[in-house]
């Protein structure tokens, strides 16, 4: 068996990188395979890199650990670790172990490798934070995870048209795993508690921050979350860093039906006012109205970037390569050419 090595060229690039004070200091924030496309891009063009991740879910794996034994769902934590995986057989072989799930017809069926062993840290040292630091080196992470609060929320959506029998009352959906797939018109989204406690990491995090990273992922269930928590949303609008929102390639069936690019500008910016971003970058082909988003965009202070940067495939899911390409493009056009620091 050959031994595990990581491939020297990645190691030769980040040495002359940090010798340089080239790399930028990147937060990026969101949930679920969004936040994954994000993290597998931007490691590629920076190793200080840290993940801040929504703690709503209540679904599948987690949502039986949070229900169990009151912890914070670790399913969208898992995934970010896995994406921060290197490319060398070490990083490899262990993001396929921590996303590996069990098949049983027991009690152990569908849960995730990872999930179990991020929550029995957690027992075991009774930190959060610590543990998936821990849970980081041990797979050689190129980055840092963090959950944006330390207890478990509740995602909680106002919807009108619910239920198709009576189209225009407004319902309380109550669940992230519900909202993502709810039928209707999404008008609003909050947390419970409304007052969640931010970890103090995270908001150190993006303070810090050269660029924040806002998207791709589900908008209501994963995006917008992030600007729930008071002293997240309050350290975004006070950095310095500059900020980028990525737009997804297609609406989402459910929460997000028939969403125009625009229009997912248009909620966010309902949802925190007093945030401004830099840039939108959004996939060129999936923009059929160019100057209605960008007028959208500029309500918010934000210039528009179009990049191809959709799979080759025909799904709607990000190619890391062309997504890293964009994200390098836009730090330098729009920030401070290196060295950063």
């Amino acid at each position: 068996m050959k031994p595990y090595r990581r491939r020297a060229s990645t190691l030769t690039v980040r040495r002359t990188l940090r010798r340089r004070g080239a790399q930028p200091k990147v937060v990026a924030l969101g949930g679920g395979m969004g936040l994954s496309a994000s993290l597998a891009a931007l490691r590629r063009i920076t190793g200080d890199l840290t993940a801040v991740v929504t703690v709503a879910d209540d679904g599948g794996s987690s949502g039986r650990l949070r229900e169990e034994l009151g912890v914070l769902p670790p399913g969208d934590l898992r995934k970010a670790l896995a994406a921060l995986c290197g490319d060398d057989d070490w990083g490899q072989t262990w993001a396929r172990v921590i996303q590996h799930r069990f098949q049983s017809k027991g009690e152990i069926n569908g849960h995730a490798v990872g999930n179990l062993l991020i929550v029995a840290l957690w027992e075991q040292l009774g930190d959060p934070v610590q543990a998936l630091d821990l849970v980081g080196r041990l797979l050689g992470a190129q980055g840092r995870v963090l959950p944006m609060s330390a207890v478990p929320l509740e995602l909680q959506a106002l919807v009108r048209g619910h239920d198709p029998e009576r189209p225009d009352d407004v319902d309380t959906v109550c669940g992230q795993a519900t909202v993502a797939l709810t039928p209707g018109d999404v008008q609003s989204v909050h947390l419970v508690p409304n007052d969640p406690p931010a970890v103090p990491e995270a908001v150190e995090a993006v303070l810090d921050a050269d660029w924040v990273v806002l998207g791709p992922g589900s908008w209501f269930s994963s995006v917008i979350p992030h600007l729930l928590v008071p002293d997240l949303l309050d350290a975004l609008v006070e950095t310095k860093a500059r900020k980028v929102l990525s737009l997804n390639l297609a609406p989402q069936p459910g929460e997000t039906e028939g969403f125009s690019p625009q229009r997912h500008l248009e909620v966010l910016g309902r949802h925190a006012p007093k945030l401004a971003l830099d840039v939108v970058l959004a996939d060129e082909a999936a923009v059929p109205d160019r100057e209605s988003l960008a007028d959208a965009a500029k309500r918010l202070g934000a210039a528009v970037e179009l990049a191809p940067v959709a799979r080759s495939d025909g799904s709607a899911k990000h190619d890391p390569e062309l997504l890293a390409a964009a994200y390098d493009r836009i730090f330098r056009m729009h920030g401070r050419i290196g060295p950063w620091r």
